[in-house]
């Protein structure tokens, strides 16, 4: 609490009707203890006597009466009966003391500004800490008023201090406090806690007196005189200026201060006027609140804005008034974040984190406004509040259907299915979904209901006792509400599954949907806390057979609206709950929550005419559901349930497998479903379970049938674990798959991962196969390798031929589809990867053939030097002239064909005058001459003039362009042109008249041509 040091001042003002001051001369002015005479049951609650009639009374006016009701009904009131009325009216309970200076019982928070999560750290606890450890002094209360001094203990980082507090309190509540450790706060400070609950501890310690305006219509004239100048001699510095000022005022016939009867008392408690209500500092409560909203959600404002809510919920839970009054400043910060102007002119939404915060402001206020003991007046009140922020523009509107504008699910229906809806005594389906509701009905009846069937105090959370000790509630326990024995949770539980169980429409809008997935999930996490006994399972039962014959307003029915809120996670729940006791119940329950109408693409039966897809709340709209994905998973989750429920019964595995290929229809969750199945099948702990393993193989089956024909980033993967899955069926499972490939894989994949695969050595260790088994797995896949490489011979060939390689039919059948695809269908590539595989394998002719092949589809332009092809250019023309001259005469004149790259030409040339042709001939009973070949000849003169021609092309291209920069790089060129020239016998003559040429024809690139000529003369 931000405590200030100035007091506020006096509420009321005080004089004495009638009073008489002889009759009081000489009268004790002293005070007694709080604990004196006929207070020793009320103070320290030691003794067993009978409480006295006075305790009694003055308790009660205590507790009811404002003091100066009290003076105004009785002309005079006997001294003994005031002082027991003041001991009677401070605070009696630590409860709202604790409530006030923490966040809330169990709070994870230190305080409004940081995220200690010390318990410690808690005002409550510190103040607990500095009262238990003696630093509580000076404590004296008079009238309503409580003052002392509290001492900080000095610390390593801190010396030392001492804290003037005082505490005005009213009708045993703390009305007023402040603190001189100038801490700035929502909450009581420690030092007011230490003082408060010094005063309710140890009341027999505390020196009682009465209001200072009793004490001093005791005095007489001189002790009057005495007493004031004695305080301003004790306090002259400070209320010098002020007495004077008074003193002016008094003598002063005409001033105001003399038109007044009586004169304030701040000890003398609350006028008849003032609100009877616990200190609450507003301003403080204002400045957080628009702090926490400036910060955005970050550095933890969300959950301190958390925070205050649950503490207006408990303030609410013990009726405090403060409550109400705390969310009103709330609510106004709330409406005047500038962000929602912000939101309104940009056109975009508030952030979810920032909606879930007005969604609980809202829910509050629904407390408020219900809440059956509040006074009519003060409901008006509220109601005109509410309807003043209504109309300003900036309050959010509220995502999603929760209006009478919703229509009538059963008229979108097919015909044919009404009769089925009709099964119930009425013809209308639900306009609002209880669950997701902004109000939510369910979960605020199903708290309710619980908070008397919990065990521990006041059914909350973890909470602090007064002491500081943490209390764990107890569980939900079944207390009798009605004759028949049925208990608060029973109701409770019976709430949930109706509310959860209601059949409603998927309202609009991405927050509005995530809302009902949240609720349900909040809403089931709340029935997880509440242990299943027989009189629960009675009402599981109960409500599942409702729920599977309930009609339109079951969302389990027989029929449901193409846009319900799926089922999914809620009959996981009851299928969880009832399987102990009703496994065929449950399975009902589950198998027919599987389905996920809004994807469906058919026509109900009974009405072929109209397919099912164009059914919509909305004519001619396509639903938007924006949580399709997280249903998706749920009704992943769901199937999953069942598959692991069923392992070791095939009939409910065939049943729920059924259901799985009717209902799902996301490929990744059908996948997951298939691991999760093959998972089961083979735990380590047990022998692998078939009918589990074969149904995690159909699975696998369809996901590769969806999946076939689009993109999917985790095929490769689906792929291999479909083989993997196979192969722990069985080799005929293995088999299977690769006679009806065609349906299941691609080429690529049928080859590269499941023939591979099949084929490997892992595979049959682990099958067990004999030699038999062996060569007929290894047929099929050979069978399975030569249909892929004639379906995609460019991407099929290599595998085929690698398959293939132990039989020689199937391998020449193999390269045969290679070379009828090499004129059409397959790149130089592909073909030169199979040549070079060839002259690996030991078919060196087979490679020359190849990369012939290769070459005709090859085209290097001159400016290509770096092109990938090169080196299959070089291999190729490498092979050729080590097959011998034959060979590499026929390639040559391909390769000038193809590459007009000069350097590339030049590398070629160079090679093959480096060394004779026929190198392998003794590998191809062929003679080698030993002759190097010669350049004025064919093949090779072919080659070097078509090298020199290229080198002519690319230096007039590269002269059309060129820049200064490249100068000294075309020099360079020209020297290597310069040495394929000299290979000629004329070259030297042929160099000269091209670099003349050049001169003439540029001769405009003065500074070129002057490089040129430097260089080449």
């Amino acid at each position: 609490m931000a405590e200030r040091v100035q007091q506020p001042p006096a509420k009321r003002l005080c004089c004495r009707p009638g009073y008489n001051p002889a009759c009081r001369q000489g009268q004790r002015a002293g005070g007694v203890l709080c604990g004196g005479a006929g207070s020793a049951l009320g103070g320290s609650g030691k003794t067993h006597n009978p409480e006295s009639l006075l305790d009694i009374a003055a308790r009660r006016v205590a507790e009811k009466w404002p003091f100066q009701r009290v003076e105004e009904r009785f002309e005079r009131i006997p001294e003994p009966v005031q002082r027991r009325i003041v001991y009677w009216s401070f605070p009696r309970s630590e409860k709202e003391i604790c409530m006030y200076s923490s966040f809330n019982a169990g709070g994870e928070e230190s305080g409004t500004s940081g995220d200690n999560t010390d318990d410690t750290q808690l005002p409550f606890l510190r103040g607990v800490t500095l009262l238990e450890g003696g630093w509580v002094d000076n404590v004296l209360q008079v009238g309503f008023h409580l003052s002392g001094t509290v001492t900080d203990p000095a610390t390593p980082t801190a010396p030392e201090l001492v804290c003037s507090v005082s505490v005005s309190f009213d009708r045993c509540k703390i009305t007023a406090v402040t603190c001189t450790c100038g801490n700035k706060d929502i909450f009581y400070c420690a030092h007011v806690v230490a003082l408060s609950l010094y005063r309710v501890r140890k009341p027999e310690q505390v020196k009682l007196h009465l209001p200072i305006s009793e004490t001093l219509f005791q005095m007489s004239r001189d002790q009057l005189q005495k007493f004031v100048q004695y305080l301003i001699s004790v306090h002259h510095t400070e209320v010098l200026p002020t007495a004077q000022k008074l003193a002016d005022e008094i003598l002063s016939q005409n001033s105001e201060i003399n038109q007044v009867h009586g004169a304030p008392d701040p000890t003398a408690g609350a006028s008849v006027d003032d609100e009877n209500c616990w200190h609450l500092d507003e301003e403080q409560v204002q400045e957080q609140v628009k702090l926490f909203l400036s910060q955005g959600g970050y550095h933890g404002s969300g959950k301190q804005l958390n925070l205050l809510f649950s503490k207006v919920r408990e303030m609410l839970k013990m009726r405090d008034s403060n409550g109400a009054r705390m969310l009103t400043l709330i609510t106004e910060q709330f409406m005047a974040d500038p962000r929602l102007a912000l939101w309104r002119q940009q056109g975009t939404t508030m952030t979810d984190k920032y909606r879930q915060l007005w969604d609980e402001l809202g829910a509050l206020w629904m407390c408020i406004v219900l809440n059956p003991h509040c006074k009519a007046e003060q409901k008006s009140s509220w109601l005109r509040q509410l309807r003043r922020w209504n109309s300003v523009d900036v309050c959010p509107w509220e995502d999603g259907n929760h209006g009478n504008e919703l229509p009538n699910l059963t008229h979108s229906l097919p015909q044919g299915a009404h009769e089925l809806l009709h099964k119930g005594h009425t013809s209308t389906t639900n306009l609002e979904g209880w669950v997701g509701h902004p109000l939510d009905p369910i979960g605020t009846l199903f708290s309710t209901l619980t908070e008397s069937g919990r065990g521990g105090e006041e059914g909350s959370n973890t909470c602090l006792d007064l002491s500081g000790t943490r209390i764990t509630p107890g569980a939900y326990t079944h207390h009798t509400l009605l004759g028949d024995g049925e208990s608060y949770v029973a109701l409770a539980v019976e709430t949930a599954l109706i509310g959860l169980g209601q059949q409603r429409v998927m309202p609009d809008g991405l927050y509005a949907q995530e809302k009902v997935c949240r609720n349900e999930e909040q809403l089931l996490a709340k029935l997880q806390e509440v242990e299943v006994d027989d009189s629960l399972v009675k009402i599981f039962r109960k409500q599942a057979v409702f729920l599977l014959e309930g009609g339109p307003y079951s969302g389990l029915g027989e029929i449901v609206h193409r846009e319900s809120v799926p089922m999914h996670t809620f009959a996981r729940y009851l299928f969880t709950s009832l399987l102990p006791h009703d496994a065929e119940l449950a399975y009902r329950i589950a198998l027919r929550a599987m389905r996920l109408p809004v994807l469906e693409s058919t026509a109900l039966p009974g009405d072929l005419s109209r397919p099912h897809h164009m059914v919509s709340v909305v004519p001619n709209r396509y639903p938007r559901w924006f949580t399709l994905s997280h249903i998706e998973s749920q009704q992943c989750e769901l199937a999953s349930t069942m598959l692991t429920a069923a392992k070791g019964d095939s009939r409910r595995l065939e049943t729920v497998l059924e259901s799985i290929q009717k209902n799902i229809h996301s490929s990744s969750h059908i996948f997951k479903l298939a691991q999760d199945a093959f998972k089961i099948a083979t735990l380590m702990d047990s022998l692998p379970d078939i009918t589990l393993l074969k149904v995690s193989l159909e699975l696998g089956l369809q996901v590769m049938r969806i999946t076939l024909s689009t993109l999917n980033w985790r095929r490769r993967e689906m792929v291999r674990w479909l083989v993997t899955c196979a192969t722990e069926v069985g080799v005929y499972a293995l088999d299977s798959i690769m006679q009806s490939w065609f349906t299941l894989f691609t080429p690529t994949e049928a080859t590269s991962i499941v023939a591979t695969t099949v084929m490997s050595n892992s595979t049959i260790v682990r099958l067990h196969l004999d030699c038999h088994q062996q060569e007929n797995l290894a047929s099929s896949a050979r069978t399975l390798a030569l249909q892929c490489a004639m379906k995609d011979p460019q991407n099929c060939a290599l595998s085929a031929l690698t398959l293939c390689e132990k039989d020689h039919i199937a391998f020449e059948t193999a390269y045969q589809i290679v070379l009828d695809a090499a004129a059409t269908g397959m790149s130089y590539t592909q073909l030169f990867t199979i040549a070079r595989y060839m002259e690996h394998r030991g078919y060196p002719m087979r490679a020359y053939k190849l990369a012939t092949l290769a070459m005709a589809h090859l085209n290097l332009s001159y400016n290509q030097d770096t092109h990938p092809a090169i080196n299959d250019v070089l291999w190729a023309c490498a092979l050729s002239h080590s097959l011998g001259k034959n060979e590499l005469a026929a390639v040559i004149p391909l390769v000038v064909k193809s590459v007009k790259c000069a350097t590339v030409l030049s590398d070629i040339l160079r090679r093959c005058t480096l060394t004779t042709p026929g190198m392998v001939s003794a590998l191809h009973s062929r003679r080698n001459s030993g002759k190097l070949m010669s350049l004025d000849k064919a093949p090779l003169r072919q080659l070097l003039d078509a090298t020199i021609g290229a080198y002519i092309n690319t230096t007039h291209s590269r002269l059309t362009h060129i820049s200064p920069r490249h100068y000294s790089e075309f020099i360079e060129f020209l020297g290597k042109a310069r040495e394929t020239f000299m290979m000629a016998h004329d070259g030297h003559i042929q160099f000269t008249q091209f670099i003349d040429n050049l001169k003439q024809i540029y001769k405009g690139k003065k500074k070129l041509m002057m490089l040129v000529r430097e260089r080449f003369g």
